[in-house]
């Protein structure tokens, strides 16, 4: 039967994007039940953009490495234009200053910085000779590259994506064999900074949100609401759940944003434990094959950035479950696949269509984890 598939539809990562398939389907089901059955405004649209970011996906994963090397340093540059562009005439929206209006989407730039610092990153130590890793020209370039894109990204403000952008260039220095002393000694400094930093680089709501991670239950009304609210959610969801379109919180509005940040509640309500375990297993599957792809390149540029581009989705998924249950500060992640947002899906499948093009072009051998 395969002799009568033509061999460009026949070669596609099929398992790969069933599992993406599922996934957003899951999202789409817990979307439809959050709008109280309906369709609209967020699970039929939810399902448009990822039939058609799958598309965009595959169109991606036709170019070989040369073409993401090529395009490193010019889409980061790219992308910082636009973030500049968003301080200039970027749209506002609940107090943050986050999004280009293009007509047809309203983009979030510093959601494509999320891949744009990794390409850029990893050109760079591709470029590094290795006996250059372990001096100054290895590291104040790199802080270069974050410096600009991160400054701009936290006036906006946006705290969450600031962190992912950071953890991916971060992760990548890392493989590239910069000395792990270097980590340890950067996070004593953040640890000493961090109360520097509470009092004096923070908005107010950023403050109100990291006190209300060290003791929700001091404002259950005011600024702990929404993780009581989302708690509550989960737990009560129980092993099985309440069954689909059943969820209380959700539905009867207790539960903030169940549609976007914190979709994860609004769908362990519903599906429970069982559902909770059937999304993290999901998940898991597309982590291993990620690293999978990363092991199996053969060159060094290949290699950083399938690493670094799982370690971002990895970021996504763990920062928004920490976020949900209580165990990191509410800083706006999205939980990918099934929350609503066009910008994050599209960063999502654009990570996904590099790795299925460092997948079908896998390089020569000499790579940096060889």
């Amino acid at each position: 039967m395969s002799d009568f598939i033509p061999a460009p539809i026949a070669q596609l990562p099929w398992k790969t994007i069933l599992l993406l398939f599922v996934l957003a389907s899951f999202g789409f089901v817990v979307l439809y039940s959050a709008a109280g059955g309906s369709l609209t405004p967020w699970a039929g649209l939810h399902m448009v953009r990822f039939v058609i970011f799958v598309g965009m996906a595959i169109v991606l994963s036709r170019f070989k490495e040369s073409f993401w090397k090529t395009m490193a340093f010019p889409a980061y540059i790219a992308v910082v234009l636009m973030l500049l562009g968003v301080e200039l005439i970027g749209a506002v929206g609940g107090g943050s200053q986050r999004w280009l209006n293009l007509g047809f989407i309203r983009l979030q730039p510093s959601e494509l910085m999320k891949v744009a610092i990794i390409l850029a990153v990893a050109r760079f130590y591709d470029l590094l000779p290795p006996t250059q890793t372990r001096t100054w020209g290895a590291i104040w370039p790199l802080f270069a590259l974050l410096a600009v894109p991160c400054a701009l990204i936290l006036l906006q403000p946006d705290l969450g994506t600031t962190i992912t952008v950071v953890a991916g260039a971060l992760t990548i220095a890392f493989l590239a064999g910069l000395p792990l002393r270097l980590f340890i000694g950067g996070g004593a400094a953040i640890a000493i900074l961090a109360p520097i930093a509470y009092f004096f680089a923070l908005e107010e709501y950023q403050q109100r949100r990291v006190t209300t991670f060290l003791n929700p239950e001091n404002d259950p009304l005011g600024s702990g609401y929404h993780i009581s609210q989302s708690k509550i959610a989960i737990g009560s969801g129980g092993l099985f759940g309440k069954g689909f379109l059943n969820g209380t919180q959700s539905h009867l509005d207790y539960l903030p944003e169940g549609h976007t940040d914190f979709v994860f509640a609004t769908m362990a309500e519903e599906w429970g434990l069982f559902g909770g375990i059937l999304v993290l297993f999901c998940f898991f599957l597309l982590f291993r094959w990620g690293l999978g792809v990363a092991m199996k390149a053969k060159t060094r540029f290949s290699q950083l950035t399938a690493a670094g581009l799982t370690v971002t989705i990895f970021f996504y998924v763990a920062i928004n479950l920490m976020m949900v249950m209580g165990l990191a500060p509410v800083v706006g992640i999205p939980l990918p696949f099934l929350s609503h947002g066009g910008s994050s899906m599209m960063t999502i499948m654009i990570c996904v269509g590099i790795l299925m093009s460092i997948e079908r072009h896998p390089g020569r051998r000499g790579g940096a984890f060889a």
